[in-house]
């Protein structure tokens, strides 16, 4: 089974070449480990490494205009694979997709982000943008 952690080189291109100044969505979906993988070996579980890099990370996230729009923690799959399971879900806005990207290379940003990679076993990170709202499921 592959563990998803951070983006590939070739998924990071797509997303810099859809447009950049329009507001997008993203979905988090996020397995953490029981015990965090930092590279200087300290002591944390994953969710404890997670939510350093909240506190760290915060300060850029909301700087460049990011919110929370959702959050919520996963209780049963009813469609999909039953070994695949998440610790957390959630829906991150941003203002454009060029306030996302200056987050993720914002020199503070690139320092708390260790702390994403040392709590997470497995994420999915996923670009959304508004769609027409139309009647019922389909839109």
């Amino acid at each position: 089974m592959s563990h998803y952690i951070d983006p590939e080189r070739d998924q990071f291109e797509v997303f810099k070449r859809l447009p950049r100044d329009k507001p997008i969505m993203m979905l988090n979906m996020l397995r953490f480990r029981g015990k965090a993988a930092y590279e200087d070996g300290r002591e944390a579980t994953g969710a404890e490494a997670y939510a350093a890099y909240g506190r760290e990370s915060g300060p850029v996230f909301r700087r460049v205009g990011g919110e929370i729009v959702w959050r919520g923690k996963p209780e049963v799959t009813l469609i999909g694979p039953n070994d695949e399971y998440w610790d957390l879900i959630f829906i991150a806005r941003y203002p454009s997709a060029g306030a996302f990207l200056e987050m993720v290379t914002d020199p503070e940003y690139r320092v708390a982000v260790k702390h994403r990679q040392a709590a997470i076993l497995d994420s999915r990170l996923i670009r959304t943008s508004d769609a027409d709202e139309g009647e019922g499921f389909a839109g």
